[in-house]
């Protein structure tokens, strides 16, 4: 397209009309957009890696299962409103009730200004909701929603992809809870109780040392004896 994809905005229009979009494409690419264009709602979904259910009886049931094709980041959708088979409020319902899919901003195109219409719409989650036909100034308008995808999808890319360092760091921290308190507790209140009963034998060493001294103390011969003067014995 001119310029390298990552550098672009990827816009992925969808229109039944081969005239309304080569007139997208143009202006798309005159805004440095890089285009993705289909011809109806179904396509639109396949191209997502969101493909209908062929064997419910429901045209609209979706199937979760992706495409086995390129991954592309999407970063707007532009779709008619009016399309045989699968209307562009049909595509844009589908898209806000894809989890992967509902941050992408989508607007609506319609040849009809019909006020109930572009209600339901924006009701539904539409960013916009041009009148045919589309101009360059419209398009100007989209910018700030694919910018805003851009940056949440970096942001995401971010948080999924941690750092080593942050890997360690939590892998480091899980460890912790294994080591058991009451091994830690059992560890540590052993050497205490050990303590306690050589310094409770110490205390009887002590005092029995002590009474052992007294006792020698009271009969000791060293120790004077008092003298009384006027005192006889008997024989």
């Amino acid at each position: 397209m001119g310029m390298a994809a990552e550098s672009q905005f990827h816009v992925l229009a969808v229109d039944d009309s081969l005239f309304d979009r080569k007139l997208i494409e143009r202006l798309l690419q005159k805004s440095s957009c890089q285009v993705t264009s289909v011809d109806s709602g179904s396509k639109a979904l396949e191209f997502l890696g969101l493909r209908q259910g062929i064997e419910s009886n429901d045209p609209n049931a979706l199937s979760t299962a992706p495409v086995n094709h390129q991954q592309v980041e999407v970063n707007l959708i532009i779709t008619d409103y009016c399309m045989p088979g699968m209307t562009g409020f049909d595509l844009l319902k589908k898209v806000k009730e894809s989890s992967a899919f509902k941050n992408i901003p989508v607007v609506i195109m319609s040849s009809e200004n019909v006020p109930a219409r572009i209600s339901r719409c924006l009701e539904e989650g539409a960013e916009e909701f041009f009148l045919k036909p589309v101009r360059l100034a419209d398009l100007n308008k989209l910018k700030p929603h694919m910018m805003k995808t851009k940056l949440k999808n970096q942001k995401l890319e971010e948080i999924e992809e941690p750092s080593k360092d942050e890997i360690g760091t939590v892998t480091a921290a899980a460890v912790v809870p294994e080591i058991k308190g009451s091994t830690t507790t059992e560890i540590e209140i052993l050497p205490l109780q050990q303590d306690l009963v050589l310094v409770q034998q110490g205390e009887q060493t002590l005092s029995t040392t002590n009474k052992r001294k007294s006792m020698e103390k009271g009969i000791s011969t060293d120790r004077p004896r008092p003298r009384f003067d006027g005192i006889t014995t008997a024989v």
